[in-house]
């Protein structure tokens, strides 16, 4: 379980043949990274396979068929969070790290005050005003849905702490709906089927 709050970002060192390695992020030394810990890599849960200069993930085909991880290239940053800790401030909102598709961003504007993306997303029923979604890992609130579209808007914090200002029409995001959500959209579709 995450929130949704990026606490670093780094660099992809190796991606192939289903194994991510990621460079360990200097500020996670002081707190060593543990084997089967779990990380969330541009808002995906992956299992810590080995921590050295560089941590390492095994990568399933469910995880390379739903994600963009798979098109990553080395050098290409990423954002990543460690598990959320009994007692901990949740400062997001709760993200499980189980991605549900890949958006697409559509339309990019800068304000003087945040930088505007529309997503589309595929999911309108999945979709409301001022709810919450994580895109790449980070926790933003959806803003102005129209059917399987939507608008963030990010402050300057969040730019300087993920890679969400290096979006550009036509990049393809990690996208985690709400899980909560999630489990009334599909309550209610189990409660037209009675």
């Amino acid at each position: 379980m995450f929130t949704g709050i990026i606490e670093a970002t780094s660099p992809i060192v190796s991606n192939s043949n289903g194994r991510l390695a990621v460079q360990l992020p200097d500020a996670w030394a002081e707190d060593p990274l543990k084997i089967g810990e779990s990380v969330s890599v541009n808002g995906c849960c992956l299992t810590v396979t080995q921590a050295d200069l560089a941590v390492h993930f095994d990568l399933s085909e469910e995880t390379l068929r739903r994600t963009t991880l798979i098109d990553l290239d080395p050098g290409h940053v990423v954002n990543l969070e460690r598990a959320l800790r009994i007692g901990d401030r949740l400062g997001g909102h709760f993200v499980q790290g189980h991605i549900d598709l890949i958006g697409q961003i559509v339309l990019e504007q800068n304000r003087s005050d945040a930088k505007v993306l529309r997503v589309k997303a595929g999911r309108p029923d999945l979709l409301i005003d001022k709810g919450s979604v994580a895109i790449d890992g980070v926790s933003l609130t959806v803003v102005q849905p129209r059917g399987s579209e939507f608008e963030v808007w990010l402050v300057p914090e969040t730019l300087r702490r993920s890679t969400l200002g290096n979006l550009v029409v036509g990049s393809q995001v990690n996208i985690e709906f709400d899980v909560l959500a999630k489990h009334i959209a599909h309550l209610a579709s189990l409660s037209k089927n009675v």
